[in-house]
């Protein structure tokens, strides 16, 4: 027995010293990789592996960051399970993107946007793919009428139907979310698709309601978890899955379109941007490395369907929430409405210069509703100084966009929706450098033009069609969800006409 027991509590005491030699080794292993290099920003202490995973939130991750930039300046870094240098500013920005923007033109490698896109499309591509695929998809957007007058006539058509949809309400309270998204998407949709979809669809609905959710779950920390163990999480249950099951489902859906249009395809009569793409593959067959083919179709198209759809509706959403939120700056918009346009004919891009008080607020209106606070993430492609610090290269790099929307040395009230920010002492509209929501760079939002486009010409619409205002005894309140992009919580409001 003695012998037993003693052969026993040296096997306990071999596998304890097993145990703890493998805990100090990964943990010597992880300080090594990932230890600082010289002039490297500083940033909070953070655990082994999963970093600063369980200190930051996603729900107010971007308040947290500007915490820490008050403690540690405007250039300092964290930890996701890889090193991430977060930058804060005007100058900071501009400097990165601007002087240097060659440096921190490609995205970093993230395992679960890898998972669904396979380096393809036009957010996630880097190199001599996504220079060709950018430059394609400009100027094919450009050919059917982006940043032209030519695309303003389907525009305004959209937003009679817009119209006449908020007007079916009849006064009574109702969720604008999916609506204004319905809308919105419907631009894209014409130019990538060809078609429009009925307010009605509710298989096109329920397609927004997934996008919408996929893109919530993306900024969870369940995303993160992912990117840090994805050799992990691939194989577990959790929240993670449903992010793959909607974009599978958005995914099929963009694919049955690419067939639908191969069925009836006609090389000589284009009629939208996946036309034009099926062409070039037929010009580019030798130019393999130049990602013309049927897969990055999918995700290109699924780029611009996402991208054209989540951002400007959400902006519109703001919008009209802010609206119902302070009624005397809708009352001066529609003053101003009265006075160019009147109510016998449809807003138009002619009428916005005469409109300086409604361009303000439609500016003040995507400062404040801060859609992408954390911008979309980049990566330093060689080592580059900035400021007394050396990012290396590889570095995932964040600039916060919401610290340049912000910015207390470039704005007077930077936290109070003021539409003042964007006019003079005379009251014409004024540009602003820290006026920077669509990023700037070589990866500035290639859909800004259509964008500024759609805002200007929903918002007025809307205004000189309605008025918005609270469900009686309910005070409209800005609170926000926060997953990729920034959106008001679901609210709902009332459209009486004018």
């Amino acid at each position: 027995m003695v012998s037993i027991s003693a052969i026993s509590l040296l096997d306990l005491i071999h596998t304890k010293f097993c145990l703890v030699f493998i805990a100090v080794f990964l943990s010597l292993a992880y300080i090594l990789k990932f230890k600082s290099p010289k002039n490297f920003p500083p940033g909070p202490w953070s655990l082994p592996f999963v970093g600063d995973l369980l200190r930051l939130k996603p729900t107010i991750i971007h308040f947290q960051l500007r915490k820490f930039a008050e403690q540690y300046g405007d250039i300092f870094s964290i930890n996701f399970g890889s090193r991430i240098v977060v930058l804060n500013g005007l100058k900071l920005f501009k400097e990165a993107f601007i002087q240097h923007g060659e440096n921190f033109v490609d995205r970093p490698s993230l395992p679960l946007i890898d998972d669904i896109v396979h380096n393809n499309g036009l957010v996630a591509s880097n190199g001599y793919v996504w220079k060709q695929q950018r430059r394609f998809a400009l100027m094919t957007l450009k050919n059917f009428g982006l940043g032209k007058k030519s695309l303003e006539p389907s525009i305004q058509a959209e937003t009679k139907c817009l119209s006449e949809a908020l007007g079916n309400e009849q006064g009574q309270p109702f969720d604008p979310q999916f609506v204004i998204n319905n809308a919105v998407s419907n631009v894209i949709c014409c130019l990538v698709f060809g078609d429009r979809f009925e307010y009605t669809d509710r298989q096109f609905q329920d397609l927004l309601r997934l996008i919408n959710e996929a893109v919530y779950l993306e900024g969870s920390g369940w995303a993160q978890l992912y990117n840090i163990f994805p050799w992990i999480m691939r194989r577990v249950p959790g929240p993670h899955r449903k992010i793959f099951e909607h974009w599978d489902k958005v995914i099929a859906f963009v694919k049955l379109k690419i067939k639908e249009h191969k069925n009836d395809w006609d090389p000589s009569a284009p009629r939208d941007y996946i036309d034009c793409f099926l062409a070039e593959m037929e010009k580019c067959k030798n130019d393999v490395d130049a990602g013309f083919n049927e897969e990055n179709l999918c995700f290109c198209t699924l780029d611009l369907f996402v991208a054209g759809t989540e951002t400007t509706s959400t902006t519109l959403n703001w919008g009209l929430l802010f609206m119902i939120k302070y009624p005397d700056v809708q009352e001066k918009v529609q003053a101003e409405i009265d006075h160019v346009i009147g109510q016998s004919r449809l807003p138009s891009m002619a009428d916005r210069p005469n409109m300086p008080y409604t361009d303000a607020v439609i500016h003040e209106i995507q400062r404040m509703g801060n859609i992408l606070p954390l911008n979309v993430a980049r990566m330093a492609t060689k080592d580059t100084q900035m400021g007394e610090y050396i990012i290396p290269k590889g570095t995932m790099v964040l600039a916060m966009l919401m610290s340049v929307l912000f910015d207390e040395s470039e704005w007077e009230t930077p936290h109070t929706f003021n539409p003042g920010h964007f006019l003079d002492a005379e009251g014409n509209f004024r540009r602003r450098d820290a006026f920077m929501p669509f990023s700037a760079g070589k990866r500035v939002c290639l859909g800004e033009q259509l964008a500024r486009m759609e805002l200007f010409l929903f918002f007025t619409s809307l205004l000189q069609r309605f008025t918005f205002s609270p469900p009686p005894g309910v005070e409209p309140s800005l609170e926000y969800k926060m997953g990729i992009t920034h959106c008001p919580k679901p609210y709902k409001l009332c459209v009486v006409p004018r």
